[in-house]
Parts: C-alpha cells; sequence; structure tokens
C-alpha cells in the first residue's frame, strides 16, 4: 500500500470521528520534519510495516482527541514555538491579534504589564520579546502552567517574573497594562467546544463561572487597586461576550473608555479599558 491510500482511510476515520482531516498529515511533517515537497514525494512510496505502525499511531492519538500541538509538542505563537501539553491551553490565533493590538497602542518603553492567566506564558512572551524594556509579571492559579511557561522563557531567552496568584491575591504591584485571556467559556455552551479541546486541555484554563464571567467579574471589581494612573486594561473575550464584559467594566471604570473590538472573523474578541487618548 502506497502512503497516499492509508492517509486517505484515515483521514476519512478522523473526519467522521470530528477531527480534521489535516491534523494527520501535520502530524506527520512535523515529526519526520518534513518539507511539502518532500511529503507530496513520500506520499507516493510503498509504506514498511515500521512505517505503517507510525501513521497509526498518530491516527489512534488524534481519534482519541489528543490535539496535534500536543502530539507535536509544541504550537507557533507570534513567531515563536512555544512547549504545549495537557497543563495548558494551547495559544490561538484570535489571541495573537490581543498581542498586536496591545503592541500597536502602546509603543512606550519602561511599562509594567501583568499578564493575568499566563498558561504556556503566549502572551507574556510574546509582549516580552518585542518589548525588551517592560518589566512584565505572568501569573496563573497553576503551578504546572507556570512550570511550563517558565520552560518557554528559558527557550525564548527572555527574562519575566512569574507568580502563582488566583487572579490578585498575591499580587502587591500595581501595573501600566493588565492583559488576560482569562477561561470564560460557560458550561451551556460546553457543545460548541471541539472533542480535542473539551477532552484534552485543561478545564480550569476553559470554562467560567456565571455564564463565562466569573474571572471578568473580579479583573473589574478589583484590578483597580493595580493600576497605575492611566492603565489600561486588555482582555480578550468569547464572541457572544461583546456586550456583556464591557458593561462589567463600565460598571467599575465610569470614568475610563470601554471599547469592543472584532478579531480577523469579524467576532467580538477584545475589549480594551483605556483613558481614551488612542
Amino acid at each position: 500500500m502506497k502512503l497516499a491510500q492509508m492517509f486517505k482511510d484515515f483521514e476519512e476515520k478522523l473526519i467522521a470521528q470530528g477531527e480534521e482531516a489535516e491534523s494527520l498529515s501535520f502530524v506527520y511533517r512535523s515529526l519526520k520534519n518534513l518539507s511539502f515537497t518532500d511529503f507530496v514525494f513520500a506520499l507516493q512510496q510503498e509504506i514498511s510495516e515500521e512505517e505503517r505502525q507510525f501513521v497509526e499511531d498518530i491516527y489512534r492519538k488524534l481519534a482519541n482527541h489528543i490535539p496535534a500541538q500536543y502530539i507535536i509538542g509544541h504550537a507557533e505563537f507570534f513567531g515563536m514555538q512555544l512547549k504545549v501539553d495537557e497543563r495548558v491551553l494551547i495559544p490561538r490565533p484570535e489571541t495573537e491579534e490581543l498581542v498586536e493590538l496591545t503592541l500597536a497602542e502602546n509603543p512606550k518603553k519602561n511599562l509594567k504589564v501583568l499578564d493575568i492567566g499566563t498558561g504556556s506564558g503566549a502572551i507574556a512572551l510574546a509582549l516580552a520579546k518585542n518589548r525588551p524594556y517592560w518589566t512584565i509579571t505572568a501569573a496563573d492559579i497553576s503551578q504546572d502552567a507556570l512550570d511550563l511557561a517558565m520552560e518557554n522563557a528559558n527557550n525564548q531567552g527572555l527574562t519575566l517574573f512569574f507568580i502563582k496568584s488566583n487572579c490578585f491575591s498575591e499580587i502587591s504591584s500595581k501595573y501600566d497594562i493588565i492583559v488576560s485571556n482569562p477561561p470564560y467559556i460557560s458550561r451551556v455552551d460546553e457543545a460548541e467546544v471541539g472533542l480535542n479541546v473539551l477532552h484534552s486541555e485543561p478545564h480550569l484554563a476553559l470554562f467560567a463561572d456565571e455564564d463565562g464571567l466569573a474571572i471578568y467579574r473580579r479583573i473589574a471589581e478589583e484590578s483597580k487597586d493595580y493600576l497605575n494612573d492611566g492603565g489600561k486594561i486588555y482582555l480578550e473575550i468569547g464572541y457572544k461576550q461583546g456586550q456583556s464584559v464591557p458593561a462589567l467594566f463600565k460598571e467599575n471604570f465610569p470614568e475610563k473608555r470601554v471599547r469592543t473590538l472584532k478579531d480577523q472573523f469579524g467576532q467580538d474578541r477584545m475589549v480594551v479599558i483605556d483613558d481614551g487618548e488612542n
């Protein structure tokens, strides 16, 4: 049997199980370190028993709803290759837009930044890489997540502060920017979550009480004590939260401007609280 036929058979099975067919070739190419041209050539070759077992092992993991990035051990984010596993969420392209916005609106040097719920460290590391003069603290409730984020920081050669904290529980400083991509999925929306996400990614970083608003409420109610004068807050939100999250911050920050911005797909995705200078 040629590799192409084996791929076709397994891809059809993956689709039937609610997974993306493209994940199989993505993982295969990544683990084999093959260019697209080399992969096309390999598809035309007869497969050995060893190769058959290799592909079948990838298929089984995908069929068991293990995300492709967990299988290969890393994810791309903002030009960085970050280690990811079951301790953290896989960074999403939408979160890159939050980083881009934060960088674009804050060209100043020497800002102090707090990333709440850092997970793999994606946001904090991307900011640190592009603003080396900023002082950045990455906080998370999970020590396992922090351990992985610190490993990613070391791999990227970046220096950050890390702290285990449930929102602001262990925070004592004030910051110019607070940024967060907190858990925001409501349990009633669980059916909208992909099976590989639901089965493999940490629920602590996915779901939140109060229809997904619990962490936003804490940030809205408590962050005033941790913001410097003129401080800003940058948040990623769920696409259904374009009104509910801003309402929390308008209530707690009546003197500030509260904006809701859309992502590249036209969905409400970011909320920014600032003094309106941009």
